[in-house]
């Protein structure tokens, strides 16, 4: 059961994410490793019956059906790319059905919050601090997805044209604009860069080491940031990302626009990010509306 061609499909031809990778390759490693325990020596041997009995497993296991189904999600697309290749000839999954589970729903940063912390002092000076309010700032004023802050190459930003390039999930490019106060951070932070490492690391934003921020820096400097302004027990970069869509529809910013500003795929994805704007626009109604019981 060698995952390595399947690997480099997800990575070579499908274009996932690094992360999106290690998640799947865990989420078969232990799949397998169930397999192994019910002494299955052969993918073509696996049926619907034992696809069921690893997810009961997992529920008894206490794991919730959001990441039960996320589980699957890793078997359904190994099976698929096996009956694609002509490993199998049929597939164990296709009758399987996703889970039910709630709604699960964001709260995004106030603007209040958000702006106390972008107007808090720092020393202007220090790389790492500001690094990581450059970091802050870009996340609200974007609304990109943590890998592709992390993989901000310094080509990509274009400060003349007041751009970025921003490679997205599938090895997608999308063009995000920049507001006036990016660019005067962008100047001052890259004076500092340059007494962290030369022009010659292609990437954007380093440790002090000079090495490229990784997921867990950067989800801890979002977190102790905003926990100084926020009591949310949710803080993370998706929940800023989050705050970006949410604080522009609720400016009147048009769906589609958002959209293609999120790197989204479709308009279903950038959907679940209008249930605050929803909440202000009933307000509105309650307020102005002639037939609203307020007036």
């Amino acid at each position: 059961m060698d995952l390595n061609s399947y690997i480099d499909y997800l990575e070579l031809e499908k274009h996932y994410s690094s992360h999106t990778i290690m998640a799947y390759k865990k989420d078969l490693l232990s799949f397998m490793n169930y397999l192994m325990d019910e002494e299955v020596l052969s993918v073509d041997e696996v049926n619907y019956s034992i696809i069921r009995g690893w997810v009961t497993l997992l529920l008894e296991d206490g794991v919730s059906n959001r990441s039960v189904n996320r589980k699957m999600a890793a078997i359904k697309s190994y099976f698929k790319f096996l009956l694609k290749t002509g490993t199998i000839t049929s597939n164990p999954t296709a009758a399987y059905k996703s889970l039910k589970v709630g709604k699960k729903i964001q709260i995004p940063f106030s603007s209040d919050e958000v702006l106390k912390l972008l107007n808090t002092p720092y020393d202007e000076s220090d790389y790492i601090q500001s690094r990581d309010f450059l970091i802050i700032e870009l996340f609200y004023a974007t609304g990109i997805r943590r890998e592709e802050l992390i993989n901000l190459k310094l080509a990509d930003v274009d400060l003349s044209n007041k751009v970025i390039k921003v490679l997205g999930k599938r090895k997608k490019e999308r063009i995000v604009p920049l507001v006036d106060t990016l660019i005067t951070h962008f100047e001052k932070f890259f004076l500092l860069r340059k007494k962290i490492a030369s022009s010659q690391i292609e990437y954007l934003f380093l440790t002090s080491n000079g090495d490229k921020v990784y997921p867990s820096l950067v989800y801890r400097v979002i977190k102790t940031y905003f926990s100084r302004v926020s009591l949310k027990v949710k803080i993370s970069p998706h929940v800023l990302r989050h705050t970006f869509a949410t604080h522009l529809l609720d400016k009147g910013a048009d769906l589609n626009a958002v959209k293609e500003l999120l790197g989204h795929a479709s308009l279903s994805s950038t959907q679940i990010y209008t249930h605050s704007s929803m909440a202000m626009l009933k307000g509105v109604y309650k307020t102005a509306h002639p037939r609203s019981k307020n007036n």
